[in-house]
């Protein structure tokens, strides 16, 4: 049998309280090997339920559990099996050799703002289009998005330039209320581990964008993944923003470390957000340039064409000019690594519908390559 956990008792156990340990382990249904060990006692754990190793160092004698396997999240680490995942959102595709950048304002306020935003991003070769119109911010007198009326310019705007949107939802009772008309979902940093959330949105069967809490190790981020792979979603793309840091020079510390790493655990796309981490749009064309190199499978940025009338996070917005000019780079980067990078469709909506007129916008979410 495949051994789970490693057992190492004190070095100066008694021959009895070895005898008990071993009792107290199979007792809990665990079948252990002792292996012999100049002056100490190991026993490797071969078959059983799984038990908490902190419940386990609760038994005299034992000193230290090491688990062999990796963080409990099977189904996340199952989807390597298969190869590097594509999981599609429309014409935009992320994983699997295609790069999808998701660009447009941080909240939806102002419909001309949204459209002109659109249309420059679509133009620039971003395959979708990110808007907020619900917000969660730290201070509860911070403007909170524009609800469902700016997810109706969110909608208008998508149509109108052919770019799929994500947006993010933060409480369970809007995914019954507004979920059908969503394309992608994006799950806020602060949401990662809003676990009746992540089961809600995981019915909806369109693909999430999972942010990595910024205060969140990969093993965490990759567990609030398993919920919604548990749940029966299999269109999970995990979204690094950066995590906490002791620094003023960036907002947070982007882990580009991460990519390459979870690169060789699992087969789920990764994208990154260069604009929340670095806080400042001077940094966040290095940061996306550096993301891709890393081998990231998608970006998300910040793009707003008076950025100086936002409402939330005028800082680190891009002007429409500095994105196309980063798109050219994003370019670049994708093919000295033989990659490509996902291409806007310029017809709208409604002329897809017509060519296909039984399909909708959630058949063409329903993709994902394994």
């Amino acid at each position: 049998m495949r051994p789970t956990l490693l057992i190492l008792l004190k070095p100066d156990v008694s021959a009895p309280v070895r005898a008990e340990a071993v009792e107290a382990l199979r007792a809990l249904g665990l079948t252990v090997a002792e292996v012999p060990l100049e002056g100490r006692c190991l026993y490797v754990v071969t078959q059983g339920a799984a038990v908490p190793p902190d419940s386990l160092l609760r038994i005299p004698g034992i000193q230290k559990v090491v688990p062999l396997e990796e963080s409990g999240a099977p189904l996340v680490h199952a989807t390597h099996d298969g190869g590097p995942r594509t999981v599609c959102l429309g014409n935009a595709h992320f994983g699997g050799g295609s790069l999808g950048v998701i660009a447009g304002p941080c909240t939806v306020e102002s419909g001309d703002d949204l459209q002109q935003t659109a249309h420059a991003v679509a133009s620039a070769g971003a395959a979708a289009l990110r808007g907020g119109v619900f917000k969660v911010r730290t201070s509860p007198h911070s403007f909170q998005g524009g609800g469902a009326a700016a997810l109706d310019l969110l909608i208008a705007a998508s149509q109108e330039t052919g770019l799929p949107f994500f947006t993010e939802l933060n409480d369970p009772r809007q995914v019954a209320l507004l979920g059908d008309r969503l394309d992608g979902v994006q799950i806020g940093a602060r949401h990662m581990q809003n676990f009746p959330l992540l089961k809600e949105v995981a019915t909806l069967g369109k693909p999430v964008l999972l942010k990595r809490h910024m205060a969140a190790d990969v093993d965490e981020w990759l567990l609030a993944a398993e919920y919604l792979l548990d749940a029966g979603n299999e269109q999970v793309i995990l979204c690094e923003r950066g995590v906490k840091s002791v620094g003023r020079h960036v907002r947070s510390m982007l882990d580009l470390g991460a990519i390459p790493y979870l690169k060789r655990r699992v087969g789920l796309p990764i994208v990154v957000d260069p604009s929340h981490a670095a806080g400042h749009h001077d940094l966040v064309p290095d940061l996306a340039r550096a993301a891709v190199a890393a081998g990231a499978d998608g970006l998300i940025i910040e793009v707003h064409p008076r950025p100086e009338q936002t409402r939330c996070d005028a800082l680190q917005a891009l002007l429409p000019s500095e994105f196309s000019k980063l798109m050219g780079d994003v370019r670049q980067l994708a093919a000295m690594s033989g990659r490509t990078v996902s291409g806007t469709v310029r017809a709208v909506r409604g002329a897809v519908r017509e060519s296909a007129p039984d399909s909708d916008v959630s058949d063409r979410n329903r993709s994902v390559g394994a």
